[in-house]
């Protein structure tokens, strides 16, 4: 089959390549192969990619954790799937054994492994995940849409509903305008009744943060004391909630932005990790800091539906075909991106 491949961690690129030569996957006895239609870029990644301690991968390495497509084979222990079904999955893969997985929350299985991250990804003609993952995505929803969907959405449903306990009425700050995790937050929360506010990087970005649904938004770089300006825009009480994936680079300045008694909830740190927190300000204003990564299965039937019938919009940056992944990923590092950037492996055809 083809698929984007690579044989070593390395801070280029250019490390990957195409491939038409990469053996196609056999069906797990509890799970399926699908035919991919898109798949779909996440900062993940491109940290894959460099790589880290402890990531021990299986080489060649395919990247991608979200995709949609076909079901092309199925397991012989799977009920309940069909081929030709079209789908798209959580690309968390959890073991399903552990105390965590038999209480739910499969996002805090120890040994859980991410599509694209701890094992080969959907950037390929096909791939091979669990049925119990899989979600039937409606005869005529858009595909490219299924595909860009899974990992932020479900991310931002447990980082703010779940995890951050997001309420009606509550005031949300949103650092960062155009990543998919921070699109999807900006919708999720107004969703949920939350007013919201969005820290962009450029004027570009602030414009799309409002129309997708932010109440009010602010250019860093026009207005680098950002967080006195939150706090003006807020009637001098700060926000009940942040939403801070950038980390070190904002960390200090999203804490001040805070009410007392208010929490910063936060999925990654594309920034680094090594933040300073002013003590002071956590204990003196009784703040909470609260971590969350992916979500369970329950999230993911929860927040996926809601896509589907339109309540929730992916938002889509830009589509390259497979051949032109490498212009895609140079898109991802560069930061230009507002949404999800998509790689059409096997597009359905158009009906004209």
């Amino acid at each position: 089959m083809r698929a984007i491949i690579f044989d070593h961690h390395d801070p280029s690129p250019t490390v990957y390549r195409f491939s038409d030569a990469v053996p196609d996957p056999e069906p797990p006895p509890d799970g399926v192969v699908v035919k991919v239609h898109y798949a779909a870029l996440n900062r993940l990644d491109n940290f894959v990619r460099i790589g880290w301690k402890g990531l021990n991968l299986q080489w060649p390495h395919i990247p991608c954790s979200d995709f949609s497509g076909e079901i092309v084979a199925v397991g012989d222990q799977v009920e309940g799937w069909q081929v030709g079904q079209r789908v798209t999955a959580n690309p968390l893969v959890w073991c399903g054994r552990c105390r965590a997985c038999l209480a739910g929350r499969h996002n805090h299985c120890r040994s859980a492994h991410l599509l694209g991250e701890h094992i080969r990804g959907a950037c390929a003609d096909y791939v091979a995940v669990p049925a119990r993952n899989l979600i039937a995505v409606p005869e005529g929803f858009d595909m490219c849409l299924a595909a860009a969907a899974s990992l932020v959405y479900v991310t931002a449903w447990h980082n703010l509903i779940i995890a951050g306990r997001l309420q009606a009425g509550e005031q949300v700050l949103v650092v960062g305008a155009g990543g998919g995790v921070n699109t999807a937050s900006i919708q999720i929360a107004k969703l949920a009744g939350a007013s919201v506010y969005v820290i962009a990087s450029n004027a570009d970005k602030a414009g799309r943060a409002r129309a997708i649904g932010a109440d009010w938004t602010i250019d860093r770089t026009e207005t680098p004391a950002w967080s006195k300006a939150v706090y003006e825009a807020t009637g001098r009480t700060g926000v009940d909630m942040v939403v801070d994936n950038v980390g070190q680079a904002t960390w200090r300045e999203s804490l001040r932005t805070l009410r007392p008694g208010g929490r910063l909830v936060t999925v990654g740190g594309t920034s680094g990790y090594e933040a300073e927190t002013p003590v002071n300000l956590i204990f003196g204003r009784h703040l909470c800091i609260i971590g969350s990564t992916m979500g369970t299965q329950e999230d993911y039937l929860t927040v996926m539906p809601l896509i589907f019938q339109g309540k929730l919009r992916p938002i889509i940056d830009s589509v390259f075909p497979i051949e032109q992944f490498q212009q895609a990923i140079e898109r991802l590092m560069a930061g230009e991106m507002f949404g999800k950037i998509v790689i059409a492996v096997n597009p359905e055809p158009v009906n004209v």
